[in-house]
């Protein structure tokens, strides 16, 4: 099994399936993982198997190293379509992120004033004032909504700690629209149990609750590296076309990636 650690505060670009040219941001440490989520098709692994030795970095170093980046990419002629918070879990855990997402603004403002600042999140934090204020200034807030059905994010997701799913939908309609829908569909088996969300029983309430937030977008994705959990598969092009069409179908963009 091979996982994913990624380089902290910058790293990249790289080229993103659903984003473009992706210069990451990454709030976590450099030699571990932070997350409020444990899924079990996580490139970077098992959050207890990459307990981290190093301090998160501070605003000023991510900040400093940014501009840095930026700066050396504008002077070779080869700017970001996107400036991205990812790595190595989640980005919205950090105790300065409302602070470093204006500070990224200001950077972008200035270098590149054509990307667009994106957050990639679990959702689990979007009920803090601060985050809720800090995404709704970023141009993609992207939230994760696997489905609804909460025997199966307990299953997939391993959420630490308590995790209601239908507050999350209610705190994800208080955006007004201004945040893009991110599900993970896939097949296989866990622990001898099925994980496949690809059927009616787990997308019809999912797009049923998509009506009710309204979401600018919706991306659904299947697995494209190596996961911690073996058993799993991805869900084929056909199935994710099918349920594409039918959020398209309901009045929301959407996009598919295989």
């Amino acid at each position: 099994m091979s996982t994913v650690i990624y380089p902290s505060p910058i790293f990249g670009p790289v080229h993103s399936r659903r984003l473009g040219i992706s210069l990451g941001i990454n709030l976590l440490p450099a030699d571990g993982k932070v997350c409020s989520f444990d899924c079990i098709y996580c490139e970077c692994g098992f959050n207890e198997d990459h307990r981290p030795n190093l301090p998160l970095p501070s605003r000023e170093e991510v900040a400093e190293k940014l501009e840095g980046q930026l700066r050396e990419m504008a002077a070779q002629g080869q700017l970001p379509d996107v400036l991205t918070f990812a790595g190595n879990g989640e980005p919205t855990c950090h105790p300065h992120f409302a602070e470093i997402i204006d500070d990224t603004i200001r950077l972008r403002n200035k270098y590149c004033p054509k990307a667009r600042v994106c957050v990639l999140s679990n959702s689990t934090m979007i009920h803090r004032p601060e985050i809720h204020d800090a995404l709704l200034r970023v141009d993609d807030n992207i939230l994760k909504l696997d489905t609804i059905d909460p025997t199966y994010i307990s299953k997939v997701d391993h959420p630490n700690g308590t995790y209601d799913v239908r507050k999350i939908i209610e705190r994800m309609k208080a955006f007004n629209g201004h945040l893009v829908i991110q599900t993970m569909f896939m097949r296989g088996v866990c622990m001898g149990e099925s994980v496949d969300n690809t059927g009616e029983e787990y997308v019809g309430p999912w797009l049923e609750a998509l009506r009710e937030i309204g979401p600018s977008q919706v991306m659904v994705y299947t697995i494209d590296r190596e996961t911690p959990t073996q058993g799993l598969e991805k869900a084929s092009r056909e199935q994710l076309d099918a349920i594409r069409d039918r959020v398209i179908a309901a009045g929301i963009p959407c996009t598919a990636s295989y």
